[in-house]
């Protein structure tokens, strides 16, 4: 970008410089060339005052840097000239380091000879290379390669040199005329994207190189493609974009005649010959297997067409780029394509950015708007096309106007955005259509095995299937195995669905038919689907056998967007749910249980959440296939069903089963189990016992009051949040857990003491328990022990030796906390004693020599002795000795202005900045001191410190500024002391200099 830019903002005090050998051309086909050009108004370089020697003379090195354009006119003894060939290396490095426009004209001499240097040509230029050096040599050979691939006028090919003339001049002018290209400028992401795919097409390279840019419809490839095409096309001899690849299939031509025509239409944009004709497909590589171009496919979608246009490296010459943009991967594969640049997602803030450049016409939103811009960005997806589309739509508009356009954009995609994805979706096969349509209406989001589990059929590939969506970049898979489909391609996959007439179509999704079906007993077999928002009906009445007609019925989900108050549904007691139902999603199901016929045989997923049942079914069912069950905010349910036969089930929520007081002992069967939700049961007193869960890695049980027990279901177990539980003690079993990373205690009031711990634990929080004692023999030696919270532990006196592993340790409001034993040894740690008001005068000489300790903070009034450079207020100047590095500690003493008891504090951010005595930046020191939940904050004067380092100083004053600055606006602190300790280097003297900014 930067040839281009530079030959933009320059000025040319020439536009032309004609590099010819005199004899040959001056006073023939030069002198009307200049004429031409005169009469043209085009200022021509004269260089008949120069006298010729054996090296190329300074004026007119000059003067072909300061022409915007050279033409290079090429006669049967230019290579005679040493001169002339110096000139020409001196061209081409203006066009490479300027961005100068290069022309050529062959005078008598065929091209080949000049690329070649064979013929009369090629004599006359080893006549001059002989008493050159090869270095000389290989520079001009080299050179006369390049330009005779430049496409030039050919007088051969012309049978009256007038009429050669005026046509080049008609062509200087209209090169003089174009200005840079602007399109691109300030696009979002655009010099990111360009600057990697230009690594990946390494220019300097002299290989033929196949790029391609890939990535879902909208997500501009194409504009990347185009910008591409304006930036790089004077670094080639031809170059062309062709687009609209996806549509170049001519109705009654086969596959070698669609071929044929292909190539016809590329050999007649790059070599800029309308209407080519072609007899073979052997013509690209005919003409273009020695020139470099550049050239664009854009939006291929069939592998024919790459092997019309770019079937092997070889069809184009040395260095030459081919840049494939496609939606489908797997082509790529196919055609051996291997450097391949995705074009991802935007970013959150890009995204508001492209929004924004359209619908305000400014980087940012208008006041007022940002909640607004923030709706609209999450509806399109983040997908550039959609933004564009969108954002263009609302310029201009009010408030009201944008929130009109947000609720349309819910339920209806704008038909310019559908006319481009719905391509991608109408390529697909029957079964793949099917496929899509499934995820975009149920499975968005979902884990990825969960979905194959929900579709999978004797007839149906869904390996495979899946696969094709991810190579046409219509779906994608997650880091955690979790299918997604941006919203914009849902939306289309629903207006898709809604299209088909109703006994033609999979899924029921619009709820005024749904209504219509369900109370006229109306059946359909092409329905695998009903998803029914019951928001704004208020009443719904089903028959018993409306959904068993339904026979080919697998998915069914009623839920409510919007809480409305309408909640009337009727469901008579023998109401049958059909045989093959595989996911059953029940928002609020109205009675105390499922029929009596129902069948969960097939069942995947059950999702009855927010229900009145008090149970689900009498006796044991078969349930082999489940992987999730869903009961959370069944406030009724009583008891879990005989759950020994669900052993495939991976996902239990009971949250908030207010009413349930004790898990079945079939969980023990459970061996495929990931992840418990027990939050809120707070009726729950008894858990099995002896039961170790081979997958069983997090298990939540906050707001638990009656549960005493520790649980112990696995030893597998690696996250446990027992958060206001009943729990008691810590059994030594635990140490068992060797997989354990975190345990939460937090609010367990019955807690007094931690005994036992395993040795894997990175995280363990005890804020808000009585505990009392914390055992030195079970903490000293976890050596991956990070985080230790101990907040709001009032009757906790003494924290035992720590391990070196310790990041963090929080212990704000300890109010009992008198002694840390020594050694402190957490060579990072950010320690917080915030109000541990008894913390004694040893505790706090502990925590101060921890010199590798990232930062600490205690209260205290007291500037400690060995911060012997002191200052009031919050800035401190001393000389020091020139040096290299500095190491330093630093204190400030911060005073609470004002006690606001009910505020939220969650950070204070110190910052230290270090100027030299000039004013100039040396350094700084950005300290964050984090706060709990609720925190009050910093009541009293407390003294905190930090470490830091000071590197290449060379200066005799160092001045410090410290500055509080704390997240929430009613915080409200000051600095009242400052203190350094050089650590390294001491000066010789010092000078404070007190006072606030």
């Amino acid at each position: 970008m930067a040839s281009s830019s530079s030959s933009a903002s320059r000025t040319w005090r020439y536009r032309v410089f004609t590099s010819f050998h005199g004899s040959d051309v001056r006073t023939s086909f030069l002198s009307h060339f200049r004429k031409q050009f005169n009469n043209n108004g085009i200022t021509m370089f004269d260089d008949q005052r120069i006298l010729r020697g054996e090296t190329i003379s300074p004026a007119l090195t000059q003067a072909i840097r300061e022409s915007r354009i050279s033409i290079v006119l090429l006669s049967k003894n230019y290579a005679s000239s040493g001169w002339c060939l110096d000139e020409l290396l001196e061209i081409l490095k203006c066009k490479d380091d300027m961005g100068q426009i290069v022309m050529t004209v062959f005078y008598g001499v065929d091209p080949s000879d000049v690329r070649k240097q064979t013929g009369e040509f090629g004599i006359a230029f080893n006549e001059t290379c002989a008493c050159r050096t090869e270095e000389e040599r290989q520079k001009w050979s080299q050179a006369l390669n390049y330009v005779g691939n430049i496409a030039g006028e050919h007088l051969l090919n012309w049978d009256n040199e007038a009429k050669m003339i005026e046509k080049i001049a008609r062509d200087v002018s209209e090169k003089l005329n174009v200005t840079p290209c602007r399109d691109f400028d300030g696009m979002v992401g655009i010099e990111a994207h360009l600057r990697k795919i230009q690594s990946l097409l390494d220019l300097d390279n002299d290989e033929v190189k196949m790029v391609a840019i890939s990535g879902p419809a909208g997500i501009g490839k194409s504009t990347i493609g185009r910008a591409l095409h304006s930036l790089l096309s004077n670094r080639f001899h031809h170059t062309c974009f062709v687009d609209n690849l996806r549509g170049s299939h001519p109705i009654g031509l086969d596959e070698y005649g669609l071929k044929l025509r292909l190539q016809e239409q590329l050999l007649s944009k790059i070599l800029n010959q309308d209407g080519s004709r072609i007899c073979h497909l052997g013509a690209i590589k005919e003409r273009l297997c020695d020139m470099k171009v550049f050239i664009i496919l854009d939006d291929v979608n069939d592998v024919k067409q790459l092997e019309a246009l770019a079937n092997e490296s070889n069809w184009f010459g040395p260095g030459s780029r081919i840049i494939v943009t496609t939606e489908n991967k797997e082509l790529l594969k196919q055609h051996g394509i291997n450097n391949t640049y995705y074009v991802g997602f935007p970013s959150d803030e890009e995204a508001i950015k492209i929004l924004c450049r359209y619908a305000f016409r400014q980087s940012s939103s208008r006041h007022g708007f940002k909640k607004l811009t923030r709706s609209v960005t999450e509806l399109c997806g983040k997908l550039p096309l959609g933004l564009r589309v969108v954002g263009s739509s609302l310029h201009g508009k009010n408030e009201e106007e944008w929130e009109y356009v947000i609720r349309r954009l819910e339920t209806i995609i704008d038909r310019d955005i559908e006319q481009v994805l719905r391509v991608g979706y109408e390529s697909l096969h029957e079964n793949e259509q099917s496929l899509f349509l499934h995820i975009a209406i149920f499975f968005n989001y979902e884990d990825g095995d969960l979905v194959k589990a929900m579709l999978a059929e004797n007839d149906l590939d869904i390996e495979h299937e899946l696969n094709i969506l991810v190579n046409k970049s219509l779906i994608y898979i997650s880091t955690d195995g979790r299918i997604r489909m941006h919203k914009l391609l849902q939306l289309v996959g629903r207006q898709a669905n809604q299209r088909e007439e109703p006994w033609k179509r999979r899924i029921l999704i619009d709820a005024q038919e749904i209504c219509h079906v369900l109370e006229n007993d109306i059946g359909t077999g092409a329905v695998s689907g009903i998803l029914f928002d019951t928001s704004g009906i208020n009443e719904v009445s089903i028959s018993n056998k409306a959904l068993r007609r339904m026979c080919n019925l697998r998915f069914l989900s009623v839920y409510k967007t919007k809480h409305d108050g309408y909640n009337r549904m009727d469901i008579p007691e023998d109401m049958e749910f059909p045989p093959r139902l595989r996911l059953l999603h029940w928002d609020a199901y109205p009675s105390k249980c499922l029929p009596l016929k129902f069948r969960a045989e097939n069942l995947v997923e059950l999702d009855m959440k927010d229900s009145r049942l008090e149970y689900l079914w009498p006796g044991t069912q078969l349930l082999t296939k489940l992987k999730k069950l869903n009961l959370e905010g069944s406030y009724n349910l009583k008891e879990l069903p005989d759950l020994s036969n669900a052993t495939n089930l991976e996902m239990l929520d009971l949250s908030v089963c207010l009413a349930l007081a004790e898990l079945p002992s079939s969980i023990k069967n459970l061996h495929k189990l990931d992840v418990i939700y027990m939050d809120l049961c707070e009726s729950l007193h008894m858990i099995p016992t002896n039961i170790n869960l081979a997958s069983l890695e997090t298990m939540y049980m906050t707001g638990c009051p009656q549960l005493k027990t520790f649980p112990a279901f696995s030893t597998k177990i690696k996250r446990l949040y027992l958060v206001r539980t009943g729990v008691e003690e810590v059994p030594a079993s635990i140490t068992h857990c060797s997989r354990l990373l975190k345990i939460d205690l937090s609010g367990s009031r019955n807690l007094k003491s931690i005994t036992h711990l395993p040795s894997s634990l990175q995280t363990l929080d005890l804020s808000s328990t009585d505990i009392e004692m914390i055992a030195d023999s079970c903490i000293k030696d976890l050596q991956r022990l990070d985080h230790l919270r101990l907040c709001r532990c009032r009757k906790l006196k003494s924290l035992p030796e720590l391990p070196a592993s310790l990041r963090l340790l929080t212990a704000e409001d300890c109010e009992s906390l008198e002694r840390v034993t020594y050694p402190l040894n957490t060579p990072t740690g950010q320690l917080n004693f915030t109000n541990c008001l008894k913390l004694g005068e040893e505790a706090q000489r502990v925590i101060i020599q921890q010199s590798l300790v990232k930062h600490a903070c205690f209260p205290g009034s007291v500037m400690p002795s060995e911060f012997n450079h002191r200052a009031r207020g919050n800035s401190l100047k001393i000389l020091v000795k020139s040096s290299a590095s500095f190491a330093f500690k630093a204190c400030v003493l911060i005073s609470p202005r004002q006690l606001q008891c009910e505020r939220n504090q969650r950070r204070v951010k110190i910052r230290c900045r270090v100027t030299d005595g000039r004013g100039r930046f040396v350094g700084s020191k950005v300290v964050s001191l984090e706060h709990p939940n609720h925190s009050t904050g910093i009541r009293t004067k407390h003294l905190c410190f930090f470490n830091g380092v000071l590197t290449e100083v060379s200066c005799d004053a160092l001045c410090f500024v410290f500055k509080i600055s704390a997240y929430n606006p009613l915080d409200n602190y000051e600095i009242s002391e400052c203190a350094v300790q050089i650590l390294t280097n001491e000066p010789e003297r010092r000078s404070c200099d007190g006072g606030s900014e």
